[in-house]
């Protein structure tokens, strides 16, 4: 007899991924994924974020946001600084093009949450949210030793 999927969490968190990037690249960007809006968002109006507190604020590894903030420089919307107080570290900074394309962005991304959410009720949808947080937290002390900052 096969498992009853919907009373997995790992196979429906799958599930609102794809959902997810459905509604993006339909309401949001194809150009742009949510992970880049996620560094663009995570350095928009800092002056003191490098690549490693980038990854660590957002929730990815290094080489993932290594390869993304890479993507981003060379599409013009991310610059590396040279940390006046320490010569030996980047911080980075978002370009004009890339703080247009962040609020723009940002715009998509508010009202795409809304059609994500529309099924629930207003106070399930902060029950939803309050419970992913949880889960989320609590998945940050699975991580390997290596794979945070």
């Amino acid at each position: 007899m096969p498992a009853d999927l919907s009373t997995h969490p790992g196979h429906l968190a799958r599930r609102l991924q794809q959902a997810h990037t459905l509604l993006w690249n339909a309401l949001v960007s194809a150009e742009t994924t949510s992970p880049q809006f996620a560094v663009l968002n995570a350095v928009a109006g800092r002056d003191d974020l490098d690549q490693r507190m980038v990854g660590d604020l957002i929730g990815l590894d290094r080489s993932t946001t290594a390869e993304i903030v890479s993507r981003l420089s060379d599409r013009g919307l991310l610059v590396r600084v040279r940390d006046p107080r320490d010569g030996r570290r980047n911080l980075l900074r978002l370009t004009d093009d890339g703080a247009v394309l962040h609020r723009q962005t940002a715009r998509r991304v508010s009202r795409m949450n809304k059609v994500f959410l529309a099924p629930l009720e207003p106070g399930e949808q902060q029950v939803l949210l309050d419970l992913m947080r949880r889960i989320v937290t609590a998945a940050d002390s699975f991580r390997a030793p290596d794979e945070v900052g």
